[in-house]
């Protein structure tokens, strides 16, 4: 079946405004009304769209809410919530979202309280839908690609089905305005761990079942999640908060799928953190930085990482999970992504790997090690004289701006310059 064309989505854009069912439009295109109910849930743009003479606070406690003064401006006599900052500092802040969103048409076009609405809004705008699928059609053979928003609104419908010990074909018949990929796309999802919720073993038949060897192609998420966190938006940032300390993130990949460290370096002492994880997912960084934040404690972990720079690895492909306080303190750090292929754009993370090579050689398992093992590598390299902190090795540094608790939490330690050791012997199994 022929692809849609620019002026049908034209009119299907027309159709929603005009508060159209999506059979009427359907009609009227000469396509399914499952396919328009499809394109419409792929293709709509999400929109930061207030209400004219509203304030754009979107809190589900707005309306009984009766802090002040959250941001820390005591001169200020009204309250929070009627306040558009409460958004981001008030750590009980927990963003409302319309319902509407979840049934026909899925979008704001052609709303009756669009007027008077401050929540987040989605929109089907024909020419973002064409650009959209262009886009989709030139990066096909480097993978599928998932929104963040779907890939999330996919995993609770299929979640809730499974609680029900639904098949996955029942739960997409069942839904079938509701999916916009097909069953073997679901399926590959699922095993690939593109869908953390529901997992593989929820599979009726996953646990009887081998997994095939075969590698399929790298499943990308859309790039609709890096929006406002480019690398033009780290550099706004920055300008607006100077006094901000900079982070760096990345992997190092022993060998391939297996175990892979979570590299994190702070530009303003050298230091490097890695963190053992089982495998190179996205779902291992949330745990990462919900561990940390659980060891650390919210505010110490806000201190350490309030702005963090990673590259386009699928690993990092949820800012929002990571973001986002585990403990409802609201937003525990910021994440910005450099430009695509452009890892020289963090380089002080991608130079303190070279002296972590040194120990995990390239190529080789990590399988047998632990993360004591991890911390025992990294006590030798943030040990080691660097030319760029005055001699002085990354540690001592570290521990005259933090504090010397939470490098002891990591269990790293001070080892006599004599002592360092830059080998693979040094966690030879």
């Amino acid at each position: 079946m022929a692809h849609l064309t620019h002026s049908q989505r034209q009119l299907i854009e027309n159709g929603l405004r005009n508060r159209r069912t999506f059979r009427e439009i359907a009609d009227s295109i000469g396509k399914s009304h499952t396919t328009v109910a499809r394109e419409v849930l792929r293709r709509r743009a999400d929109s930061d769209k207030g209400a004219p003479g509203r304030v754009k606070n979107r809190c589900v406690h707005r309306r009984e809410c009766k802090r002040m003064n959250v941001c820390g401006d005591f001169k200020c006599s009204r309250r929070c919530s009627a306040c558009p900052e409460c958004n981001g500092k008030c750590r009980f802040f927990r963003e409302d979202l319309c319902e509407r969103l979840d049934a026909p048409p899925y979008v704001c076009n052609g709303c009756r309280d669009e007027h008077k609405c401050v929540l987040r809004k989605k929109y089907y705008i024909h020419d973002v839908a064409e650009e959209g699928y262009r886009k989709l059609l030139a990066g096909a053979r480097r993978g599928a690609c998932i929104a963040e928003g779907e890939r999330e609104r996919m995993a609770g419908i299929l979640a809730a089905g499974f609680r029900l010990k639904q098949s996955v074909h029942h739960i997409m018949a069942a839904n079938r305005d509701r999916f916009t990929v097909s069953q073997k796309t679901v399926y590959r999802y699922i095993n690939s761990g593109i869908l953390q919720h529901p997992k593989r073993h929820h599979l009726p038949m996953a646990p009887c079942m081998k997994p095939r060897r075969k590698k399929g192609a790298a499943h990308k998420v859309d790039t609709k999640c890096r929006q406002g966190r480019t690398l033009a938006d780290y550099k706004a940032y920055r300008e607006a908060h100077p006094d901000t300390p900079e982070v760096e993130m990345d992997s190092v990949i022993g060998r391939v799928g297996g175990k892979a460290l979570l590299t994190i370096h702070f530009n303003n002492c050298g230091l490097l953190l890695a963190f053992l994880r089982d495998a190179n997912t996205s779902q291992s960084v949330i745990d990462v930085f919900n561990a940390q934040e659980e060891l650390l404690g919210t505010a110490a972990f806000k201190k350490l990482f309030p702005v963090i720079l990673t590259d386009n690895g699928s690993e990092f492909s949820n800012p929002n999970a990571l973001e986002e306080s585990r403990s409802g303190g609201g937003r525990r750090t910021r994440i910005f992504y450099c430009d695509p292929y452009a890892s020289w754009q963090k380089p002080h993370v991608e130079n303190n790997h070279r002296n972590l090579r040194k120990i995990f050689p390239k190529g080789e398992s990590m399988d047998n090690f632990t993360q004591e093992d991890v911390s025992l590598a990294l006590s030798h390299i943030n040990s080691m004289a660097r030319e760029s902190l005055n001699d002085r090795p990354a540690v001592e540094l570290f521990e005259a701006i933090y504090g010397k608790k939470i490098i002891e939490k990591w269990g790293i330690r001070l080892v006599p310059p004599n002592e360092v050791r830059m080998t693979p012997k040094l966690i030879a199994k």
